[in-house]
């Protein structure tokens, strides 16, 4: 017996034995027929819980929290979770807002995971094509990562409902993505073993179409680290020779990495702020800071760029009598996506294919296309035919922390539509159809496409075996894991504290109340589409 048919075996005797539920089906050798009956009704029970899919979307779309203060968010999913059977672990690697929902017994175990945190500044009416913050200056979901969750749940549910129906052994486990946007939450989960024992990752991101992906992904690995500098102060016009500056270092390690980059790979990408820059004029800085984020392709050059940029910074408080300390915020992998289970999905993908959508839906999105200047070709109506190979070599660019969970467990990702093409990312437009019809209906496509996938996983362990097969002998093949956070380095749970403190008494006065209104646009009296201010 061969080793990978060996390894089969073992997995589908662990399918079929593994169960909590007495005389468990066996789900291995099932026919097309079967397999295509369960993919119905689990496709039933999705589109049975399409008004909890709403009401999760917009309650987080309202609750609106930024990194590491994703309180409100978790604590309602949490609740939810609970309410429907499943077990829940609170502060996960040491971040209040992180959590592991669990139902079942065995194998597999499926994770399925995506981000809750929203934007600075991104506040957003839904449903008008206009500008116009709830809370002028508050934080708001400028992405979409209010609708992930909704995707998930309605998946999980459905998935339940048929697992003890039909007497399925295997794992749900769900997660959040915390502070995505600071890509300093994933790694970790990671570190601290939240993926360790799991099968296959489920992860989603809201978009504006309904795909996913394999191999390496287009983008960049990152770490994202804060110079903190401090020197001396003195009076800036009578004794300036007695201060030691910090923020003359900081502009300094600015100025050395500006000149380094004609002589690091093109591929690169990095960019900074600085979040300290002392008090006023007249006052020396005797502190000050710097925030870095550094990308590369692969975990290599990452490191080697970060030590670059370690060495510059010690240079600077070198020539400034400073001295200077460094805190990792965050970092993320390269992406790496699991070729066999994309494959499954994408099958499901085209057998589920993209919402119906309505004159008003388009019209409303053509409005803002035009309100962002972008060409106004509407919703998107035709999903990818096909799964594309990934661009040889891959293309640089954004991160996602996702990273690091493809370099522990077999991860694909789903892309479903519940936003507006060609309308920019991090930006208030992208959160106008976050509480909409649009949305709504591409988190039910998401989680048609999540359940399904997940009865394959359930039903089908050759898929498994492939998975990991492709996971050890290709992916791994090609990189090895090197983690970008240390075993000191913790989460920054503080970050954004203040600014929540600030907003959320204003924000609170716009939480969505699913007991009394039908949909959040309700609530807020707008009669979608609503293409100019009443």
């Amino acid at each position: 017996m061969n080793m990978r048919h060996s390894f089969a075996l073992g997995l589908a005797c662990l399918l079929v034995t593994a169960g909590s539920h007495a005389q468990p089906t066996p789900s291995v050798g099932l026919s097309a027929e079967k397999l295509s009956q369960l993919k119905a009704a689990v496709q039933r029970e999705v589109a049975s819980q399409q008004k909890l899919a709403q009401v999760i979307n917009d309650t987080l779309f309202s609750y609106g929290e930024l990194a590491f203060q994703e309180h409100e968010t978790s604590n309602y999913l949490t609740t939810l979770l609970e309410k429907h059977g499943f077990q829940v672990e609170r502060n996960i690697a040491g971040m209040p807002t992180a959590w592991k929902a669990q139902w079942g017994n065995g194998r597999p175990v499926i994770a399925l995971g995506s981000d809750i945190d929203s934007l600075p500044k991104a506040s957003q009416k839904p449903g008008v094509a206009y500008r116009e913050p709830l809370v002028e200056g508050a934080p708001g979901h400028g992405e979409g990562h209010n609708s992930g969750q909704a995707v998930n749940i309605v998946a999980a549910l459905a998935l339940k409902t048929i697992m003890q129906r039909e007497r399925l052994p295997g794992t749900l486990v769900l997660w959040p993505g915390v502070a995505e946007e600071l890509l300093a939450g994933k790694a970790f989960m990671v570190r601290d073993g939240l993926f360790r024992g799991v099968d296959a990752v489920l992860y989603n991101h809201v978009s504006n179409n309904l795909r996913t992906t394999w191999g390496q992904a287009d983008g960049t690995g990152m770490v994202s680290v804060q110079y903190n500098f401090k020197g001396r102060a003195a009076h800036s016009a009578l004794l300036p020779w007695k201060g030691q500056s910090a923020l003359d270092a900081v502009e300094l390690m600015n100025v050395g990495w500006n000149f380094r980059r004609e002589h690091l790979r093109p591929e690169q990408r990095s960019h900074y702020v600085i979040s300290n820059g002392g008090d006023q004029p007249n006052v020396v800085p005797d502190e000050a800071s710097v925030w870095y984020f550094l990308r590369e392709m692969d975990f290599e050059n990452i490191t080697a760029n970060a030590a670059i940029n370690w060495k510059i910074a010690q240079a600077a408080a070198d020539m400034t009598d400073t001295t200077v300390t460094r805190t990792l915020i965050g970092a993320s992998a390269p992406r790496h996506f699991n070729r066999p289970i994309a494959e499954a999905m994408q099958a499901n993908i085209a057998s589920v294919g993209l919402p119906a959508w309505t004159d008003d839906e388009q019209t409303f999105a053509k409005a803002v296309q035009t309100l962002v200047s972008s060409k106004p070709t509407g919703l998107n109506t035709t999903a990818p035919a096909t799964l594309a190979a990934p661009s040889s070599p891959a293309r640089s660019g954004g991160s996602d922390d996702i990273g690091d969970v493809s370099w522990v467990a077999p991860t694909v990702t789903l892309y479903y539509p519940a936003n507006i093409p060609n309308v920019p990312s991090h930006h208030w437009a992208a959160a106008m159809a976050m509480a909409t019809p649009i949305a709504h209906k591409g988190i039910i496509a998401g989680a048609r496409v999540t359940a399904m996938t997940a009865v394959d996983l359930l039903t089908q362990p050759e898929i498994l075996v492939a998975a990991h097969q492709y996971f050890n002998e290709t992916q791994l093949a090609s990189q090895k894991y090197t983690p970008l956070i240390g075993p000191q380095d913790q989460p920054q749970i503080q970050m954004n504290q203040e600014v929540m403190e600030k907003f959320r008494p204003q924000m609170r006065r716009f939480y969505y109340d699913a007991r009394k209104y039908d949909t959040y646009l309700d609530q807020l009296g707008i009669k979608f589409p609503q293409l100019t201010k009443p």
